[in-house]
């Protein structure tokens, strides 16, 4: 029963990243001016990587083997990662513009969101064939 509220977890989860990532963010800097879309983006990710932190340790917890576990607390820290050192940084290097920096940070967020996303299907592939 546990299990499965970790998998559903982990399917709301891929759903929210999907959602962002097709439809949100593609969009936010054609519709909003730059200014706008900025501020927009810089309260929307750390909310979005506390969230998903939070909620993939709780999966984490209920996993029902120890590869998943291990796998879901280890994407629940890249989260914690990324909201508390990573995204600082990220609107730092914006700040004080310094644009290579910038780049290579933000590549590295999108490349550890891209990351777990692939983790987190995995994940629900083993669970899946588990049952």
């Amino acid at each position: 029963m546990l299990t499965h509220l970790s998998d559903l977890i982990v399917a709301a989860n891929v759903g929210i990243m999907l959602f962002f990532t097709v439809a949100v963010a593609p969009t936010i800097f054609v519709v909003l001016p730059l200014e706008w879309a900025s501020a927009y983006v810089r309260s929307f990710f750390p909310k979005y990587y506390l969230f998903l932190g939070i909620t993939t340790a709780i999966a984490a917890a209920l996993a029902g083997t120890p590869l998943l576990q291990g796998s879901l607390a280890l994407c629940a820290l890249v989260f914690f990662f990324s909201r508390f050192w990573l995204t600082p940084r990220v609107n730092r290097a914006r700040d004080e513009k310094k644009p290579q920096v910038f780049k290579t940070l933000h590549f590295l967020s999108v490349a550890l969101n891209l990351v777990q996303l692939a983790l987190f299907i995995w994940i629900l592939v083993v669970s899946l064939r588990a049952a």
